[in-house]
């Protein structure tokens, strides 16, 4: 867990066992707003992305508090959730089940909070976790937020050279275990300050102490594996999931507001939009004024939406 970092006044921490490991988190302390109860308060789950953990929501968490039930965890092998060893299928990294995990983590605090169904804004991995979930587990969701990622499946279909050399890490990170693992695990702050740093903003955006946790959390035993598994699940069971939702023609029906970075990969290489409105029938949204890592690049913009769109 993470001591000493901004942005998390009116947090507190978590650990709790769910599908058969345990997720780290923060979640809003009850009085936050100080209404007197958390369970009069909508709930708000934040899912994080790569390489990051849920300290990525720090610029603004606290603002949310005031408004929502908030629940912000590590996905499993990220930051202070468990690592477990992965499967020769991915299966064990497999969005279905971060997907379990996020949806069994929100029904442990909804049985103390009062809430059985929640909003859900999530980033980059975390986004994909997110879609899995509105297919696997519509009837929780009431509405979503999906930060810089267009589906899945529509970005490997369209792979070229120039996605491929801007988002690299996709088909490096899958290649066989143990390669990528022995030379991250090496020098895991340059893998973190050399992705992060190399996108529109550089390491602006992020304290000292924020990009120190993301660093810490990597160079944790297991964390190298359970990324690389994270990235093994999305190129294989991933996408076979993802065709068989297509095939079956499922489309969920949830309210889905997408934001991207109009600095960014998904900006210049896809139509994000276009894509999320065939997947999600009704789906509205925009670019930002960012790169990738929306709510450190542009808190104050990405809050607006929030607010805007789940209040």
């Amino acid at each position: 867990m993470t001591e000493g970092l901004p942005g998390f006044a009116r947090f507190e921490q978590f650990a709790v066992e769910v599908n058969g490991i345990t997720v780290t988190g923060r979640v809003s302390r009850a009085d936050a707003a100080g209404t007197g109860g958390g369970s009069s308060k909508p709930a708000l789950l934040l899912l994080h992305g790569h390489p990051e953990t849920h300290v990525m929501w720090h610029k603004v968490a606290d603002a949310l508090a005031e408004h929502f039930t908030v629940v912000a965890p590590d996905l499993r092998g990220y930051g202070g959730s468990s690592k477990p060893a992965g499967e020769p299928d991915h299966s064990t990294y497999s969005k279905r089940e971060m997907a379990k995990d996020a949806v069994a983590v929100m029904e442990h605090f909804g049985a103390v909070r009062g809430f059985d169904r929640f909003a859900l804004c999530a980033h980059d991995r975390g986004a994909r976790v997110g879609h899995r979930m509105l297919a696997d587990f519509p009837e929780r969701v009431t509405r979503a937020m999906f930060l810089d990622i267009a589906p899945t499946l529509d970005m490997y279909a369209a792979t070229d050279r120039a996605f491929a050399e801007a988002y690299f890490h996709w088909f490096f990170l899958i290649q066989p275990a143990p390669l990528p693992e022995d030379l991250i695990e090496a020098n895991p702050r340059a893998y973190v300050e050399n992705i992060m740093g190399s996108r529109y903003a550089g390491l602006e955006p992020f304290p000292a102490p924020v990009l120190e946790a993301y660093v810490a959390a990597l160079s944790s035993p297991g964390a190298v594996h359970a990324m690389c598994e994270d990235y093994r699940a999305s190129a294989t069971i991933d996408l076979e999931h993802d065709r068989a939702d297509r095939e079956a023609g499922l489309t969920p029906e949830v309210p889905l507001r997408v934001l991207w970075g109009a600095h960014g990969v998904i900006e210049s290489q896809f139509e994000p939009l276009a894509l999320w409105g065939k997947a999600v029938p009704g789906a509205t949204g925009r670019a930002v004024d960012a790169g990738h890592y929306l709510p450190e690049e542009a808190p104050a913009e990405v809050l607006d939406e929030i607010l805007a769109f789940f209040v």
